[in-house]
C-alpha cells in the first residue's frame, strides 16, 4: 500500500528556496551567518548555471501550486517577497550585469569571501583559517570561469575588477602574513592557498588589462522593461521608471530650495563655501577614536530623550581596521560598518573605522582626519549606519521580524545586500533616521547644510538611476550630471555612477524609501487617534528589511481593520 504523499506548503517550500538559496550563494551565507558552505565559491561554470536555473525553474513552479492554506501575516508577505525574488533571479542569470558579464563578480566574490571568514570571530580560529584556505583554494578555478565567462564587458566595470585585483594582491601576498603572524595562527596551508590565489589573480588581472579591456563596450543600461521588473517585483513600487524619474526631478528642485535657505540662514552665498569649512571641523588624532564614540552615545542619549524608537542593549565598538587588512581596503568593498551577519549574534559589533595612528606621517594623518570630518562623523558613521540608521534597523530585522526574508535581506555581502527586495527599508530607513535627528535639533547649522545636500544627491540618484538604466544617459552624462546638478567632486561622481550603472534599481531606493516612511507616517498621525512617534517606529521596524511598499500596506491595512 502507497504511503500518501505530504502535499507541499509554503513552509517546505521556504525550506526549499532557503536550501537552495544559501547552497547557490555560498559568500552571502557566510555573511548571513549560515556556515555549512564556508569552504566554498559560487559555481559559474556552465553546468553550474544550468543547474541553478534549473532549480529557479521548480522552484517558481513550486510556489505558483501551492495548495490554498491559511496564512499568517508574516507568511503572505514571505510568499510574495520569494516570488518577486525568483522572478529578479531569472533576470539576473540573463543579464550583463552579473557573472554573464561583470567581471567584478568574480574579484569580489573571491576575496571578500575570504575576508568574511577572517574578519569576525563567529567560531574558534582554527575552524575559521580551516574553511579559509578550502576556498582560497577555490579561486584559481572561479576566476577561471570569469575568464571563460566574461569575454565582453563595459570599460569602467573592468577597470573596478583590475582595482579589486589589486586589493586582493595586497591581501594574498601581504595582509595574509600580517593575519599569521598578529593572530597566532599555525597554517602553512593557509599560505600556500594564498600564493596560489596571488598567482590566480595575477592572471586575471592580466586578462581583464589586456584581452577584456580591447573588447570593451558602452553598454551600461540594463533597459526600461528590465528596471520596470525590478521596480515592480524588487520593490513592490506602484511607480514605473517614469514615474520614478519625474519623482526624483520634483524632489530635485524641492531640495535645491532647501540647500539655498540652509545657506542663506547661515548668510553663506554659495553652500559650498559651508560645506568647505565643514570639511575643515575634525577631532585632533589624539582623540580620534574616541570622538566617534562620544558622538554615538550622545546620539542614542537625545534619540531616548525624544522617545524616538526602541533603542536595544546592542553596542558599537569603533575600532580601526586590521593591520592585515589595511593594505588591501581601499581597493575594495571594504565597509566601515558592514550589517552583522544576522545568525551569528555576535554582542559586540566593530565598526572598522580609518586609522589614525601615531607612527604615521603627518601629512598622512592630516588628510585622513581631513576626510573624517565632525559632520562625517555624526552624520555618516553615527547616525546613517552605526546608530539610529543601520544598526538599530538591523537589530529589529534579526530579532524581531517574523518574516524569513526580513531577517536576512539587508545583510551586506560581497558587493550588494543579500536580497534586491531589503534596499528601500536599509537605505530609506537610515535616510529617515537622520532626518530625525535633525527635526530633535541634534544637528548644527552647518550639519543642516551638508543634510540638505544630502537630500540633494539622493533626489540625483534616482534620476541618474532612471536616466542611465534606459539608456537616456552614458555613463559619462551621468557623471557630468552628478558633477553639476549634485555639487559633487568629479572622482566622487565617476564612482557613484559606476556603482549605480552595476546594480540597476538600486540608487533610486534612498529617495523612493525615505519618502515613502514620511508619507506612512503622515497617513498614521491623520488615521490614528493618539498617534505615538516611537509605538510607530518599532511597528515600523518589526517587520524586517521588507520594502517600505509592503509595509505601509500592511501598516494601513491593520488601521483600516
Amino acid at each position: 500500500m502507497k504511503s500518501a504523499t505530504r502535499a507541499p506548503t509554503l513552509a517546505s517550500a521556504l525550506d526549499s528556496f532557503f536550501d537552495w538559496y544559501y547552497r547557490i550563494n555560498p559568500v552571502n551565507a557566510t555573511f548571513i551567518g549560515v556556515h555549512d558552505y564556508d569552504h566554498r565559491l559560487p559555481d559559474f561554470s556552465e553546468h553550474g548555471a544550468g543547474d541553478a536555473l534549473a532549480a529557479l525553474d521548480a522552484l517558481r513552479a513550486q510556489f505558483r501550486h501551492l495548495p490554498p492554506e491559511p496564512l499568517t501575516d508574516a507568511e503572505r508577505l514571505d510568499r510574495s517577497l520569494v516570488e518577486g525574488a525568483l522572478d529578479i533571479l531569472v533576470w539576473e542569470s540573463g543579464s550583463r550585469h552579473f557573472q554573464r558579464g561583470n567581471p567584478c563578480m568574480y574579484t569580489g566574490e573571491a576575496i571578500l569571501g575570504v575576508i568574511a571568514l577572517l574578519l569576525r570571530p563567529f567560531a574558534a580560529l582554527e575552524a575559521r583559517v580551516e574553511a579559509a584556505v578550502e576556498r582560497t583554494m577555490a579561486i584559481p578555478a572561479f576566476l577561471t570561469q570569469g575568464r571563460t565567462n566574461v569575454r565582453r564587458a563595459p570599460t569602467a566595470w573592468t577597470a573596478r575588477a583590475i582595482r579589486e585585483c589589486t586589493g586582493a594582491l595586497a591581501f594574498f601576498e601581504r595582509g595574509v602574513d600580517i593575519f599569521i603572524r598578529d593572530e597566532g595562527v599555525r597554517s602553512a596551508e593557509l599560505r600556500t592557498a594564498a600564493s596560489a590565489a596571488a598567482a590566480a589573480f595575477r592572471d586575471f588581472q592580466a586578462y581583464l588589462s589586456t584581452e577584456l579591456s580591447a573588447n570593451a563596450t558602452d553598454d551600461y543600461a540594463c533597459g526600461t522593461e528590465a528596471l520596470d521588473l525590478l521596480l515592480r517585483r524588487g520593490h513592490f513600487l506602484d511607480m514605473d521608471s517614469a514615474t520614478v524619474l519625474a519623482f526624483g526631478q520634483e524632489h530635485l528642485a524641492a531640495a535645491e530650495g532647501r540647500l539655498r535657505e540652509s545657506a542663506a540662514l547661515l548668510s553663506i552665498a554659495d553652500w559650498r563655501k559651508g560645506l568647505n569649512t565643514l570639511a575643515d571641523l575634525h577631532p585632533p588624532a589624539s582623540s580620534y577614536y574616541a570622538r566617534f564614540t562620544e558622538v554615538w552615545r550622545d546620539a542614542r542619549a537625545a534619540a531616548e530623550a525624544h522617545t524616538l524608537v526602541t533603542w536595544p542593549d546592542y553596542p558599537i565598538r569603533y575600532v580601526p581596521q586590521p593591520l592585515w587588512a589595511r593594505e588591501a581596503a581601499p581597493y575594495l568593498y571594504f565597509l566601515f560598518y558592514r550589517a552583522p551577519a544576522a545568525f551569528d549574534r555576535l554582542q559586540v559589533v566593530d565598526y572598522l573605522v580609518t586609522p589614525v595612528e601615531p607612527d604615521m606621517a603627518p601629512e598622512e594623518v592630516a588628510r585622513r582626519l581631513q576626510a573624517t570630518n565632525e559632520s562625517v562623523i555624526k552624520l555618516n558613521h553615527v547616525i546613517h549606519h552605526g546608530g539610529l540608521g543601520h544598526h538599530i534597523q538591523n537589530w529589529h530585522a534579526y530579532y524581531r521580524a517574523p518574516s524569513r526574508i526580513g531577517q536576512i535581506a539587508a545583510v551586506d555581502c560581497a558587493s550588494r545586500i543579500a536580497m534586491f527586495c531589503g534596499a528601500t527599508m536599509a537605505e530609506g530607513w537610515a535616510c529617515y533616521a537622520t532626518d530625525l535627528m535633525e527635526g530633535i535639533g541634534f544637528l548644527t547649522p552647518l550639519e543642516r547644510l551638508s543634510h540638505a545636500h544630502t537630500r540633494l544627491r539622493m533626489a540625483a540618484r534616482a534620476i541618474a538611476d532612471v536616466q542611465l538604466h534606459t539608456g537616456v544617459w552614458t555613463l559619462e552624462e551621468t557623471v557630468t550630471f552628478y558633477r553639476d546638478s549634485a555639487g559633487m567632486p568629479v572622482d566622487a561622481a565617476r564612482a557613484e555612477a559606476v556603482k549605480n550603472s552595476m546594480f540597476p534599481g538600486v540608487a533610486l531606493t534612498y529617495l523612493c524609501g525615505t519618502e515613502l516612511i514620511h508619507q506612512l507616517r503622515r497617513e498614521m498621525q491623520a488615521r490614528q487617534g493618539g498617534f505615538e512617534v516611537r509605538g510607530f517606529h518599532d511597528k515600523f521596524l518589526s517587520y524586517g528589511s521588507v520594502p517600505v511598499a509592503l509595509v505601509a500596506a500592511e501598516m494601513s491595512r491593520e488601521v483600516s481593520d
